[in-house]
């Protein structure tokens, strides 16, 4: 097992075959913070990249945060190592999302920093999983996306067949435009390597502000769906 792996087991939630790992990304106040954890998913993500407009640095109770008895995930795009190491201990993050053009070799200083990785990828017809074996060994988990204009929170679903290529052993989320109006077909998805979902945008009342009512039904299908399934 490599360090990286070791990491899945201890930073991260595990996944059981019929109820998946539930992260939800993009949040950046305080109070919808706490009624999203209330909510029993697994990981709660916190964008730290200044063009987005989830942009959470200056938003985010700290104190809070250190105390919040779920994985603490921090985004970011394209950012120096000694800056995502320094926001991840002041808010007590215990894992990283990379999403932008980050290299094996940054993913292994975080890793080797105590950090969970979890890399993100944008997903296209003629995406090729072979470019991932690289990142493997310093990844936790990857997060497949939609390709669009932005780095992530694009709002829609790609094409989840394309998903059927992946033969790496490091499990994965998937992500991208996933709602209520989708989240039963995508929890009675029984591709390699899944292991659960991240949601984000269609569940905003604005960005960076989650629906409550629409993340409970989400999270109700989305187990469902699973539960029968697998």
């Amino acid at each position: 097992m490599t360090a990286a792996h070791s990491l899945l087991t201890t930073a991260l939630p595990t996944a059981s075959a019929n109820r998946p790992r539930v992260k939800v990304c993009g949040l950046k106040y305080p109070d919808n913070v706490a009624q999203v954890a209330a909510q029993e998913v697994d990981m709660l993500g916190f964008i730290f990249a200044p063009k987005s407009p989830r942009y959470a640095l200056d938003t985010l109770d700290a104190a809070q945060m250190r105390s919040l008895p779920v994985t603490k995930v921090g985004v970011f795009v394209n950012e120096r190592t000694a800056i995502i190491r320094r926001i991840a201990l002041h808010f007590g993050l215990s894992a990283v999302q990379l999403h932008g053009h980050e290299t094996p070799a940054e993913c292994a200083e975080l890793a080797a920093a105590g950090l969970a990785v979890i890399k993100a990828f944008g997903v296209g017809e003629s995406f090729d999983f072979n470019q991932l074996e690289a990142y493997v060994p310093h990844c936790s988990l990857f997060v497949f996306d939609t390709a669009g204009p932005a780095a992530g929170g694009n709002g829609v679903a790609f094409n989840w067949e394309l998903l059927r290529r992946y033969h790496l052993p490091t499990p994965y989320l998937l992500a991208g435009g996933l709602g209520p109006d989708n989240a039963a077909e995508a929890g009675a998805l029984t591709l390699p390597g899944l292991v659960g979902f991240d949601l984000n945008s269609k569940l905003e009342q604005a960005p960076g502000l989650k629906n409550i009512a629409l993340l409970r039904e989400t999270l109700a299908q989305l187990r469902l769906a699973a539960s029968t399934t697998r």
